[in-house]
């Protein structure tokens, strides 16, 4: 059983950062993977990233591969999404999900954070 809270969205000028983070609860934590995706109004939610379990194995999507970092401190029991060289089009709300397999379907995943939204202006 995985609780997940995400944090640190907010707006940011085109070509900045943000780090967004995902603080989860279960005794069954280290062994899940860990998927960030995003939702732009009038799209399907979309991938981002992905973590296996022992953190040892990261996937991105084309889109923010290079720009965003997915990492992970099991012994915080967080998740975090490093976000560089943002552009408006990376607008969303971005959630946190856990799952067990990295995979890069959100049906993969079993428990969701509520989401925080990002914000990049031009």
């Amino acid at each position: 059983q995985v609780q997940l809270v995400e944090s640190g969205g907010g707006l940011v000028q085109a070509g900045g950062s943000l780090r967004l983070s995902c603080a989860a609860s279960g005794s069954t934590f280290s062994r899940h993977a860990m998927g960030w995706f995003r939702q732009a109004p009038g799209k399907e939610r979309e991938f981002v990233a992905a973590i296996s379990w022992s953190g040892g194995s990261t996937f991105y999507a084309d889109s923010v591969r290079d720009r965003f970092t997915i990492s992970r401190d099991n012994a915080k029991n967080t998740v975090d999404l490093q976000m560089d060289s943002l552009k408006p089009e990376d607008t969303a709300v971005y959630s946190c999900a856990a799952g067990p397999l990295v995979v890069i379907s959100p049906t993969g995943y079993d428990y969701w954070g509520q989401g925080t939204q990002v914000t990049v202006s031009s």
